[in-house]
């Protein structure tokens, strides 16, 4: 016993949505689009495409001495060596001084405290 393959399954399916969902829910993709829609659309989509460039352009990775690094990575420029007593400074503490003044927390103490404008202007200790 072979069953027979209803010719109108499909549109019995389809009234039955629409009975649940409304009418919207059968309608053409395209009914309801317009110019401004497509140009709304676009845009958002340009915005998109430009969003996940940014996003795969900072997880990039580049070979460097035989090692993956992030490029992100490479571009950051961080100079940790005091400029009163030329020591690399690895020190969490140091960071702000690093930051702000160009030296170590040792260094600030010693030749910048209370004598900020000074150090600013361009005095440094002599060597």
């Amino acid at each position: 016993m072979k069953k027979e393959k209803d010719p109108n399954f499909v549109a019995k399916i389809e009234q039955a949505i629409q009975k649940k969902y409304g009418e919207e829910a059968v309608q053409h993709p395209k009914a309801n689009w317009d110019e401004t829609k497509e140009k709304e659309y676009l845009s958002q989509l340009k915005e998109f495409t430009e969003k996940q460039n940014r996003k795969k352009e900072k997880s990039e990775k580049v070979e460097k001495d035989g090692f993956l690094i992030s490029k992100k990575l490479l571009n950051r420029e961080s100079n940790r060596t005091c400029e009163a007593c030329d020591i690399y400074s690895f020190d969490l503490k140091d960071d702000v001084y690093m930051n702000k003044f160009g030296s170590c927390y040792s260094c600030y103490v010693q030749y910048i405290e209370d004598r900020e404008e000074r150090w600013q202007e361009g005095w440094r200790p002599s060597k």
